[in-house]
């Protein structure tokens, strides 16, 4: 197998994005979560090479305010939906036509966006997510917010602590992060309702910070969910999230009648 490069494009509005690029086959972008990057989310604990070593050329881009991407600090740099805006300009950058499309947390919220504003991969993964994540998707901005604007007054151990240390080990610029977070639309219910590409939603056992993944999956039409151990955090590490994009990504497609 390959080893992972990193390239970088100018975006819609001329802000510098970073993306990996793994393996060889139909295309793959998998987009991380918040405070996280490419290489945090899918590299180091094997997701992406489990995906390349299925055949798929993996595309893991590192949203703006987050790892090699550039941070800007101007407000204006963070229109509505800009994460969804900056991986629609990655697949028109790059020229793919057919291919999947999967994130988790912050990255599964960009997957909806970019379902509901009409971009048409063939699969879709939506991981670390639950249906009060996208529909009440403020409250989640609002603690982070916080946390951000808060990060050393969190007890140890506490959630808040463990969500600013893994800010502060990424070296994440909260003032641009910030403005991502702002910048983050709720998604209506009836939108959610009518998306009709085929969709893994997959999630940690214990996870429940983005509200339940099996509800967000009984209101998809056309949803699969998996549950792999863990919790938010931890979830991400684990051999079976791998396992579970790869296999739904490689299973015959289902005729519809």
């Amino acid at each position: 197998m390959s080893e992972p490069t990193t390239h970088r494009f100018a975006s819609f509005d001329g802000v510098e994005i970073a993306w990996t690029d793994l393996g060889a086959g139909r295309p793959v972008v998998l987009l991380h979560g918040l405070f996280s990057n490419a290489a945090t989310n899918w590299l180091r604990y094997g997701t992406a090479k489990t995906l390349a070593d299925a055949g798929f050329r993996v595309i893991m881009p590192d949203f703006r305010a987050h790892g090699a991407s550039a941070a800007p600090h101007d407000a204006a740099a963070y229109p509505a939906d800009v994460l969804a805006q900056d991986i629609e300009a990655l697949v028109a950058h790059l020229g793919l036509t057919v291919f999947d499309l999967g994130g988790y947390s912050m990255g599964a919220r960009t997957v909806i966006r970019l379902l509901a504003r009409g971009m048409r991969p063939r699969r879709a993964i939506v991981s670390g997510m639950g249906l009060a994540g996208l529909v009440e998707s403020g409250k989640r901005t609002g603690w982070f917010l916080h946390v951000i604007a808060n990060a050393d007054s969190f007890e140890r151990g506490s959630d808040g602590w463990f969500a600013a240390q893994f800010m502060k080990t990424n070296k994440i610029d909260g003032e641009a992060v910030a403005h991502v977070l702002r910048a983050q639309p709720v998604t209506p219910l009836d939108t959610l309702k009518a998306l009709a590409t085929p969709i893994l939603v997959v999630c940690g056992k214990d996870d429940a910070d983005n509200g339940s993944a099996p509800e967000l999956a009984a209101t998809l039409p056309h949803a699969t969910y998996v549950e792999v151990p863990g919790n938010h955090m931890s979830a991400v590490t684990v051999p079976a999230l791998g396992t579970a994009i790869k296999d739904f990504l490689t299973a015959p497609s289902r005729s519809r009648h």
